[in-house]
Parts: structure tokens; sequence; C-alpha cells
């Protein structure tokens, strides 16, 4: 019933043992988060710093100092496989020619690409949003 301003609830009393069914029956189904354990640090104290799991040792690979193997092999081309013999170089006449063409320095500056090519207007692109960000950054708020 509601009185004048006041709103009156009608539920019943009930006992514990009611209420825990009632809450097990409408409870959320992803209510058991709460109650989820997390990855703690190893070793015996619960506040202790320590490792979150086994350590990783890292995979060293030996490396070739014979300056006569390096001229004549491609060393670690078979890192993997063991028993397997690295590459032989070849003589520089039976690679292709465009190998020695390939440029291994910097990117060509802009001016040197051509503008009906795909690639001039995404490094223009590109370029514009670096400098996009630079001044953003620079912005007071």
């Amino acid at each position: 019933m509601a009185a004048a301003g006041r709103v009156v609830c009608a539920l019943p009393v009930l006992r514990t043992s009611q209420t825990n069914a009632l809450k097990t029956l409408f409870l959320p189904t992803c209510s058991h988060i709460q109650q989820m354990n997390y990855a703690k640090p190893l070793g015996g104290k619960r506040g202790a710093k320590g490792r979150m799991g086994p350590a990783v040792e890292k995979v060293r690979l030996p490396v070739e100092t014979d300056p006569e193997k390096l001229k004549k092999y491609v060393c670690g081309s078979h890192p993997v496989k063991e028993g397997r013999q690295d590459v032989e170089i070849k003589a520089d006449s039976e690679y292709p020619d465009w190998l020695w063409e390939l440029r291994m320095g910097r990117a060509p500056p802009l001016e040197e690409l051509d503008k009906s090519t795909k690639q001039y207007w995404r490094r223009l692109r590109s370029e514009a949003m670096k400098e996009n960000n630079i001044r953003s950054k620079l912005r007071k708020f």
C-alpha cells in the first residue's frame, strides 16, 4: 500500500534458508567471476615477490668464427635442423641481375617517386599523418 508520499513494500519476511535458496535462483550467471583464482607468484609466501611461472631459458646459437667457412657458406641457414649443412655461396654470375640492383639504404625521398604509383600516395599519406601527430602533440589542450 502506498501512503501519502511513501512507498511501502509488501515482501514477506524470509528465514535465512529461504533467502539463500532465493539468492541461488536469482543470481546472475556470471557471479562466479568474483570467486576465480588468478595467477599468484610461485613460492610459499603470499605477498612474496617472485616469478610468475617457470623460467624460460634463451636458446643460444653457436657463432661461426672461421673466416674461410664464412666466405664459402651462409652460416646459420639451418639453425633448427641439426646435421644439415649450410648453403654454399655461389658465384655472382649465377644470381639474377635484379638482386644487385636492390636498394639497400634508406627509402627514396618523396620527390624521386612517380606520382602515378600507389607507393607514392601511400608514402605521402603516411608522412602527412606523422606531421599531423606531431602538431597534435604540440597543442595545449
